[in-house]
């Protein structure tokens, strides 16, 4: 079942879905693993403060790629051709208030509702 969640950028909630479709869609539109990709994305941004960024440009693309492809999924109705015009409709915002909230999405996306068979 896909979940959805509410995010606010420039003051505004932008709604983001994940499902089971996102890592078939991420890969064919921008020919990476989505798993892969968050790890990476997870490792870079871990433990670091926002004001001493070391993010290199593609991971700034990795972010911006995965929040365009949940973003696209909550809304099928509005497309979007690239990321590019998706990002142009917000003010600079910090990737590292956004990408938590994305990661969290996705983690209870993958959570298994079958109870353990052993404790």
């Amino acid at each position: 079942m896909a979940v959805t969640k509410k995010i606010e950028i420039d003051g505004n909630p932008v709604e983001f879905k994940a499902s089971a479709a996102i890592p078939r869609i991420y890969r064919n539109k921008f020919g990476r693993d989505v798993y892969k990709d968050l790890m990476v994305l997870n490792d870079t941004i871990k433990d670091q403060d926002e004001e001493a960024s070391t993010l290199d440009g593609f991971s700034l693309e990795m972010f911006e790629d995965l929040a365009f492809v949940m973003w696209s999924a909550a809304h099928p109705d509005q497309k979007y051709d690239s990321p590019d015009e998706w990002l142009d409709q917000f003010n600079t915002f910090s990737i590292y208030q956004i990408l938590p909230e994305l990661i969290d999405l996705w983690g209870m996306n993958i959570k298994t509702t079958v109870p353990a068979r052993k404790n």
